[in-house]
C-alpha cells in the first residue's frame, strides 16, 4: 500500500482557489502537484503560491485540463473554475478517466454545482459514469462554529427534548470580487445563486443529525421567496460597475438580485415540521462579511456570528491605510474599530472540509457532502427563484429541469416594473 501523500489537481487559479490553497497549510496527508487555468501565467502564480506555503511540491502549471488530469502524480482534482464553465471542466476531467487516458480516486467542486439544475445534474451524472468517488465544496457546513455547536444541540439539547425545528441563515457582504460574478448569465443570477447556496445547506445542516445525510432527513415541502434590486441598480452604483467592469451589463435595466430571502418548509425524519429561513444580499456595508447563524429547538437555542471575531483592532483617523482584506474578507473600511478573524480559512470552513474530503478520497470513501447534495441545493435555489418570479408558493414535487430564472436570462427588470407600478398608484 503507497504511503506517499494524495497529489492533489486544482482546476482553476481565481479568488477561491488561493483561499483553498491557504487552507492546505492546516492539512495533513496531501500535496497540491498541479494547477491548470484558462492563463497560463495564472496557474504558474497559483503554483508558485502553493510553494511558497509550503503546500505545494514542484507544482506544474497547465493550460491544459486534460494534460493536469493525465498527470500520474494528479490522484484527486479541485474544480473551481466560475459557474459558466463548470460542466465543460468536469465533462473534461472525467472524458479522461472514461477513456482511460487518467486514473483519478475523486473530484471534489465548488458551490454552486451548476447555474440551473439541469447543469446540475449533468455535473453530477458525468462524475457518476466515471465512477469517481465526489465532494461538494460547501464550506460552511465544515466551519467549526457550526460543527461544534450542532453536535452539542443534538447531544444535550435535541436528546431529551426533541429535534430542532428552526434555522435562520444569512450572508451578506458589499458584493463579489470579480467580473463574472456580476455577470446573471455566466454566474446563473445575483445574491440568491451566489450566496443561498450556502445559507440554504448550513440550514439543512443544522436541522439533520450528525451523521445522517440531509437529504434522507429533511423532505422539501414548499418555498416563498423574494428578490430585489436595492443597491446596485441605483444610477451612482450601477455607474461604478461600468467603471469597474468594463462590459458589465446595465445593473439600471437587466441588474442581477443583489437581495434575497426564502422561507424553506420542510417535514424531518420525525414526521415533524420544519422550517430553514435564508436571507442573503451584496448590500451589506460593515466591517466585512457577516456570517449569522440560529438553530431554535423545543428547549435551547443556538447563535453564532462571524464578525465577532478572535480579537478587535482600533487604528485611529490619523493614521494613513491602504485599502485591503488582511483583517476579514470584503472588509469595507481599514480602520476604525476592526474585527479580526486569525485564521479566515480555518474559522469559515475550508481546512476542515479539504481534511475531511482528502482523507474520505486516501482511503476509498464516499463523503457524505456529496455532488447529490449540490443538486438538492440547486433544485431548491431553482424552487426559490421561481417562486419569487412568479410570486406565488412552489409546492413539492416540482419538475424544475427546464427552468432558468429570469434574472439569468437578463429578463428581469426590477426597477422598470417598480416605476410602472408607481404611476399606476399615482393615477
Amino acid at each position: 500500500m503507497s504511503t506517499r501523500p494524495l497529489g492533489i489537481g486544482i482546476v482553476g487559479a481565481g479568488f477561491i482557489a488561493r483561499f483553498h490553497v491557504r487552507s492546505w497549510e492546516g492539512i495533513r496527508g496531501s500535496d497540491i502537484v498541479a494547477v491548470a487555468s484558462r492563463t497560463q501565467d495564472k496557474a504558474e502564480a497559483l503554483g508558485a503560491y502553493a510553494e511558497e506555503l509550503g503546500v505545494g511540491v514542484d507544482v506544474t502549471a497547465y493550460a491544459d485540463i486534460a494534460a493536469l488530469v493525465r498527470d500520474p502524480r494528479v490522484d484527486a482534482v479541485w474544480v473551481l473554475t466560475p459557474n459558466d464553465t463548470r460542466v465543460q471542466v468536469v465533462r473534461a476531467v472525467c472524458d479522461e478517466v472514461v477513456s482511460g487516458r487518467a486514473t483519478l480516486i475523486g473530484i471534489a467542486v465548488e458551490k454552486p454545482l451548476g447555474r440551473n439544475l439541469r447543469e446540475a445534474k449533468a455535473v453530477a451524472a458525468a462524475v457518476r459514469e466515471a465512477g469517481l468517488l465526489h465532494g461538494y465544496l460547501e464550506n460552511q457546513v465544515y466551519a467549526p462554529r457550526l460543527t461544534r455547536t450542532r453536535d452539542l444541540v443534538w447531544a444535550r439539547g435535541a436528546a431529551p427534548s426533541g429535534s430542532p425545528y428552526l434555522a435562520r441563515c444569512i450572508e451578506e457582504h458589499s458584493g463579489p470580487h470579480s467580473q463574472w460574478f456580476w455577470d446573471s448569465e455566466a454566474q446563473g443570477g445575483g445574491a440568491l445563486n451566489d450566496l443561498m447556496c450556502h445559507s440554504v445547506e448550513a440550514g439543512r445542516f443544522l436541522l439533520t443529525p450528525p451523521g445522517v445525510d440531509p437529504d434522507d432527513w429533511l423532505t422539501p415541502v414548499s418555498v416563498t421567496a423574494t428578490i430585489a434590486s436595492l443597491r446596485w441598480g441605483r444610477e451612482v452604483y450601477a455607474s461604478k460597475l461600468e467603471r469597474d467592469y468594463p462590459g458589465i451589463q446595465d445593473y439600471r435595466r437587466t441588474p442581477s438580485e443583489d437581495y434575497a430571502s426564502a422561507t424553506f418548509r420542510f417535514v424531518n425524519g420525525d414526521g415533524e415540521p420544519v422550517v430553514v429561513e435564508a436571507t442573503t444580499s451584496w448590500g451589506y456595508i460593515g466591517a466585512g462579511m457577516r456570517l449569522s447563524f440560529e438553530l431554535l429547538g423545543p428547549e435551547y437555542s443556538m447563535a453564532a456570528h462571524s464578525l465577532k471575531g478572535d480579537a478587535e483592532l482600533f487604528l485611529s483617523r490619523d493614521l494613513d491605510q491602504e485599502r485591503g482584506e488582511d483583517m476579514l474578507e470584503k472588509q469595507n473600511a481599514e480602520q476604525g474599530l476592526m474585527p479580526v478573524i486569525a485564521n479566515e480559512p480555518a474559522a469559515y470552513g475550508y481546512v476542515a472540509e479539504n481534511t475531511a474530503i482528502t482523507r474520505m478520497f486516501a482511503a476509498g470513501r464516499q463523503p457524505l457532502e456529496s455532488l447529490d447534495s449540490g443538486v438538492a441545493v440547486t433544485e431548491l435555489l431553482m424552487a426559490a427563484y421561481y417562486a419569487a418570479e412568479t410570486e406565488t408558493v412552489v409546492k413539492w414535487p416540482v419538475d424544475l429541469d427546464d427552468y432558468i430564472p429570469a434574472v439569468a436570462k437578463r429578463e428581469w427588470h426590477p426597477r422598470a416594473e417598480s416605476a410602472i407600478g408607481a404611476e399606476v398608484a399615482h393615477v
